[in-house]
């Protein structure tokens, strides 16, 4: 199909476009900017204005439940919810049940998604097996089946020198190792920031420091094997310093950071409000501070949704009891542009859009070594057309994801998804003409 979407602010990280261009699709990749390539006959024409039109978001962490999990989320459903966010091409992590640990499981996961004909997927397999941090997996053969790194998802290895181990088998054949930084059994069991709040409501804590420590472990390991390591969902002021500097020193590592924690502080659990119970817990005001400024400098590289479906009976519990996780496929894009909003706010001048998108389109995509998140000539055709303006509620109801439970319920957020395009074909579109 042959569409042709016009006049639309186009904003293109990657290619440092900000500006009202038209975009003309053909056969499933960009075929120009601007003027119709000769002999361009469109199908289809969109009306972008008053809208952005922008690369396809790619969220680095969206769990899809699936195999073991259908009673939370189904692919289906959080494909859809992937769509109507504009998420376009997305990495599951590997802890599923079974764990994605052998190629046939990797294999069976991205046949279903393919027949889906939604959004990319692009699955992580586990580290060890069974994610027990014992005995390594097949890397080569997991890649062959169309992993694209290896991560340990929420389960620290304790065994420092099966990391290590780990490590430099990845380094030997250029795979990428995906750890969020927690110890072990610092903050075991805790389910809030270590605080004045935490102390006050009597919830267990999760010290800064076994952020920390994680990450120290990890430079060291990563100075002994050289292996590229990608660091998930930062969440601390001394975290985050501690990666500017050892990207300084040349370690080759990227980061991200989830996308409410963009937002929100450990303040916001309210009273008891389950819906804010996640993994890393929300943290002080300046830690959240420090998470924008190293965005705007770039030491964190993405912003994910941290996607994670948590049925009633797993929510609906006492603070301490409940599951953590949130939805937020769908959360993504308004988020992001939220966050540049508030920056525009205090820093007047400047496309404090196109910084941020670079955070969920071109940046991620770099991270994860895919051909995705640009609009450049000859590039897949993965567009989200959204209004930057057009408000809307973030309610149970309006979410697609199987997962309804969100610190963000019964807020109004803007940035509204028009229209969701993967590889030239409209995937999903609301009251576009």
């Amino acid at each position: 199909m042959n569409i042709h979407i016009k006049n639309g602010r186009l904003i293109d990280p990657a290619n440092k476009i900000d500006a009202q261009q038209d975009l003309f699709i053909v056969d499933g990749k960009v075929a120009a900017i601007g003027s119709a390539p000769a002999g361009f006959n469109a199908d289809r024409v969109i009306d972008a204005g008053g809208k952005v039109v922008a690369p396809g978001l790619v969220d680095l962490s969206a769990r899809l439940r699936e195999p073991g999990f259908e009673y939370k989320a189904t692919l289906k459903s959080e494909m859809q919810a992937a769509i109507q966010g504009g998420v376009t091409t997305l990495v599951c992590p590997p802890d599923t049940d079974p764990v994605l640990d052998e190629p046939g499981l990797v294999e069976m996961l991205k046949h279903r998604a393919k027949g889906l004909n939604q959004a990319n997927v692009h699955p992580l397999g586990a580290l060890t097996m069974g994610l027990k941090g014992e005995a390594l997996t097949e890397m080569a053969e997991l890649t062959e089946a169309g992993c694209i790194g290896f991560s340990q998802a929420e389960v620290p290895v304790t065994d420092t020198t099966v990391l290590l181990r780990a490590m430099q088998y990845a380094k030997t054949f250029g795979y990428t190792v995906w750890l969020r930084p927690q110890d072990a059994y610092i903050g075991r069991g805790g389910v809030a920031h270590s605080g004045p709040l935490a102390s006050r409501l009597g919830l267990s804590g999760v010290p800064v420091m076994a952020e920390t420590i994680a990450l120290h472990t990890i430079f060291e390991l990563m100075r002994a094997s050289g292996a590229r390591v990608h660091l998930c969902r930062l969440s601390s002021a001394t975290g985050i310093e501690l990666v500017r500097a050892a990207k300084a020193e040349g370690l080759p590592l990227t980061c991200d950071v989830g996308a409410h924690h963009v937002h929100l502080t450990d303040a916001d659990i309210n009273f008891f409000d389950s819906n804010a119970r996640v993994d890393p817990p929300f943290r002080s005001q300046r830690d959240r501070e420090a998470i924008r400024a190293g965005l705007l400098d770039g030491t964190i590289d993405a912003v994910v949704s941290d996607h994670t479906p948590v049925d009633d009976d797993e929510k609906l519990l006492p603070f301490g009891e409940a599951s953590p996780g949130a939805t937020g496929l769908e959360l993504l894009l308004s988020l992001v542009v939220k966050w540049a909003d508030d920056y525009a706010s205090q820093h007047p001048g400047g496309s404090p859009l196109l910084r941020a998108l670079a955070r969920v389109t071109s940046e991620p995509a770099r991270v994860a070594g895919l051909a995705a998140g640009q609009l450049g000539v000859g590039a897949v055709a993965d567009v989200v057309v959204f209004d930057p303006a057009a408000r809307w509620t973030v309610e149970a109801s309006a979410l697609a994801s199987q997962g309804k439970h969100s610190p963000f319920l019964g807020y109004e957020l803007a940035g509204q998804v028009q229209a969701t395009i993967v590889a030239g074909r409209v995937a999903y579109e609301r009251n576009v003409r």
